[in-house]
């Protein structure tokens, strides 16, 4: 399950690097993550248009199903993904149960980095109640030590360009399993979550380090794939810890090298 920088991901673009004095400009090469728009079909129907890294995008597709609560992973087939003109379309067929949730939902949603929450216009339809979180591991704080400390080697395409996002799913023990990468938090996890369905891995078998700062559509996604614990390094939202103690998940953030806070811990993961 590890993954390495595709073509699609980077580009390299010629800048004039300047100080702020009279110094002349000099012309640096820099490379840039790709962004770009990829377009989601359920059964032939559009249903949203997400700006995104156009690498691991079976993965993703897979991933933001699971994420949307349109299917489980044991009725999904395998994602088509085609390149089109000016990005992507990823294709997946569902069963026919999910056919009145993909109708009612289904728009063209161009959101920035993928946010989970652009276009929905019901706040009760996004607020909606949460599963409770079932899975339990235990995790020592030196394991969530070791896993920040690896985490860094383990993203290549932030190494590349210094601005992807990373999601990491890590044993109890500390051990990095899978990380993903994107311009996009959000897209990162849901290619982590695919990438985990279709490996056949379970997500309650470890937990979530993601490089960013904890929004409420991050703990919801954790939520519904059914991770038990979640580790980030940037602080979070308020109603992000709302959410996380509403469903029972495990939720650590702010984690640096030498402490963590412990937003939420119910049935003491961490020790």
């Amino acid at each position: 399950m590890t993954t390495s920088i595709a073509s699609p991901a980077l580009r390299s673009i010629s800048l004039d690097r300047v100080g702020y004095d009279d110094t002349p400009a000099d012309r640096v090469d820099r490379s840039v993550p790709v962004e770009a728009p990829i377009a989601i079909e359920y059964n032939g129907i559009g249903y949203a248009v997400m700006m995104g890294t156009p690498t691991d995008l079976a993965d993703f597709v897979t991933g933001f199903t699971l994420s949307e609560g349109l299917a489980h992973a044991d009725e999904l087939s395998e994602p088509q993904v085609v390149p089109v003109e000016g990005g992507w379309v990823a294709r997946l067929n569902l069963p026919p149960r999910s056919l009145p949730q993909i109708l009612e939902r289904a728009r063209s949603r161009i959101s920035e980095s993928g946010c989970g929450i652009c276009g929905i216009d019901s706040i009760a339809a996004a607020l909606a109640p949460l599963p409770k979180v079932v899975a339990r591991i235990e995790v020592a704080r030196e394991a969530i030590a070791h896993a920040l400390k690896a985490l860094s080697d383990r993203q290549l395409l932030c190494q590349a360009t210094g601005a992807t996002h990373a999601a990491a799913f890590c044993a109890p023990t500390g051990e990095i399993l899978a990380v993903r990468e994107d311009v996009g938090r959000h897209n990162a996890l849901d290619k982590l979550v695919g990438t985990l369905a279709r490996s056949g891995v379970s997500p309650a078998t470890g937990f979530v380090l993601l490089s960013a700062r904890c929004s409420q559509e991050l703990v919801e996604k954790c939520v519904r794939a059914g991770f038990p614990l979640l580790i980030t390094i940037s602080a979070p939202t308020s109603l992000a810890i709302d959410r996380a103690r509403e469903a029972g998940l495990a939720l650590g953030v702010l984690a640096r090298h030498d402490t963590m806070l412990i937003a939420n811990d119910p049935h003491k993961l961490i020790v």
